[in-house]
């Protein structure tokens, strides 16, 4: 019996699969840094404005561009024209979307959205909206609404 072993293949089948391997490690980051975020999003209230930390989608948004007067608590499951729902371009897996989204009524949104019977909608000035929810929508609501410098109990 004779055996032989197979002529190597060279660098050809690497120009394939790197470019792949490379795309789906990036796929895979983009999940991973989505799924932290989901337990790690933040929600933070200044003089200045809010702040929307955890994931690529986080901004700062000044005051003076939020519309206090029309920031107010939802339930999706009856305030159905504000539920999300065709995504643009964001995350989205049981329990949680983030990113950008169109909401039942055409209005663009920014989401950070985890129970939709514990949601804040804030209007801004700038073309859209966010749809929030904070672990306690009721005292998130109050401090926003309360004005630069107040602190609510």
């Amino acid at each position: 019996m004779q055996e032989f072993a197979i002529a190597p293949a060279g660098l050809k089948p690497l120009g394939f699969v790197l470019p792949i391997g490379l795309v789906l490690l990036g796929i895979f980051s983009l999940f991973a840094v989505s799924v932290i975020a989901a337990n790690g999003a933040r929600f933070q209230i200044t003089s200045e404005g809010l702040r929307l930390r955890g994931d690529l989608y986080g901004r700062f948004i000044p005051v003076s561009n939020l519309r206090l007067d029309g920031a107010r608590r939802v339930d999706l499951s009856r305030a159905t024209e504000l539920a999300p729902r065709r995504r643009t371009m964001g995350a989205t897996y049981p329990g949680f979307r983030a990113g950008w989204f169109r909401l039942a009524n055409g209005e663009k949104a920014l989401l950070y959205l985890t129970d939709g019977q514990k949601a804040v909608y804030i209007p801004t000035t700038e073309g859209y909206s966010l749809l929030l929810s904070p672990d306690d929508p009721d005292a998130f609501l109050a401090a926003l609404k309360a004005g630069p410098g107040s602190r609510v109990p």
